[in-house]
C-alpha cells in the first residue's frame, strides 16, 4: 500500500470503513489517523499520518508468536490464525508499529472472534475478489492506493519507483509494505504517538478499559487512582482462575479420552 500524505485531508473516512467492515470494538482500531499541528500561529498547519499494520515481509509478531497464530502467507499477507491464538499479546508487545489489539469477550456477533489479537489484514477477503480494501475504497481524496508491488504495470509499484518514498522504522529492518509518499518524521516517529494522542482517542479508550473487565484487560485507566485500578484487575484475575482451569482440564479430559 501507498499512501500519498499530499492528499490525505484527515477525514477519517478509513477509519469509519474499516470499523464497519469488521465491527471494530470501542477503543481499539485496525486502521488510524494521527493528527498533529505544526509550527507557531500565524503560520502553523496541521499534519496527517494514516496508521495500519505495515505486513512486513519479515514481521517481528511472526518471530514471537508462540502458538504460530500468526503467519504470513505465500502472498505476503500477515494474518492470524484465531482458532491457535491463546491471547498472550506476546505478538502485540512485539510490533513495533503499534498495530495489533486484543478483542474483547463481548461482542455485538456471536460468530466474531474474541478474546484473541486482531490487526489489519489488507482486507486479503476483499482482495481475493479483485477488491480493495476497504479503506482504499472509502479514502475521498485517493491518498491510499494499493496492489501489488512485483507488477510493474501496477499503480503502487509506479509510484515507488517514481516517488521519493519512506517507510516507518527503517532501521528494524522488517521490509514494511507500506510506504509513505510527503511523510513528515515529526509525526512518524513512534515515540511520541502516546504523547502526542487526542483527548477523545484517550477518553474512548478509557471508556473501552471500563466495558470491558477481565484480566485479559489488565490496564490502568488514565486520571483516576492507580491502586484502584490494580486492585480490580489482580481480584479479576484471581475470580476467573477457577473458570479457566476447569476449562483446562475439560479440554485435556477429552484429548486424553476423547
Amino acid at each position: 500500500m501507498v499512501i500519498d500524505l499530499r492528499k490525505c485531508i484527515g477525514c477519517m473516512s478509513c477509519v469509519v470503513a474499516c470499523k464497519a467492515e469488521y465491527g471494530v470494538p470501542l477503543g481499539v482500531w485496525r486502521t488510524w489517523v494521527k493528527v498533529a499541528d505544526k509550527g507557531r500561529y500565524p503560520h502553523t498547519k496541521r499534519v496527517f499520518m494514516p496508521r495500519l499494520c505495515n505486513h512486513c515481509d519479515y514481521p517481528i509478531c511472526v518471530r514471537n508468536c508462540p502458538t504460530q497464530a500468526t503467519f504470513k502467507n505465500e502472498d505476503g499477507f500477515v494474518l492470524q490464525r484465531y482458532n491457535r491464538c491463546i491471547g498472550c499479546r506476546t505478538c502485540v508487545v512485539a510490533c513495533p508499529y503499534n498495530a495489533r489489539h486484543l478483542l474483547p469477550e463481548a461482542r455485538k456477533g456471536k460468530n466474531l472472534p474474541r478474546l484473541v489479537v486482531d490487526k489489519c489484514t489488507f482486507c486479503i477477503h476483499r482482495v481475493k475478489k479483485g477488491l480493495v480494501p476497504a479503506c482504499v475504497q472509502a479514502c475521498v481524496g485517493g491518498a491510499r492506493i494499493f496492489g501489488d508491488l512485483n507488477d510493474p504495470k501496477s499503480q503502487v509499484a509506479k509510484l515507488v519507483s517514481k516517488e521519493q518514498v519512506s517507510v516507518l522504522k527503517p532501521e528494524l529492518g522488517t521490509s514494511p509494505s507500506v510506504y509513505y509518499i510527503g511523510g513528515d518524521w515529526a509525526i512518524m516517529d513512534e515515540n511520541h504517538s502516546y504523547k502526542f494522542r487526542s483527548r477523545q482517542l484517550v477518553e474512548e479508550f478509557n471508556t473501552f478499559k471500563k466495558n470491558h473487565f477481565g484480566d485479559a484487560f489488565a490496564d490502568i485507566v488514565e486520571g483516576e487512582s492507580t491502586m484502584y485500578w490494580v486492585g480490580k484487575n489482580m481480584a479479576d484475575f484471581i475470580a476467573s482462575i477457577p473458570h479457566k482451569a476447569a476449562g483446562v482440564f475439560n479440554a485435556f479430559k477429552k484429548l486424553i479420552f476423547g
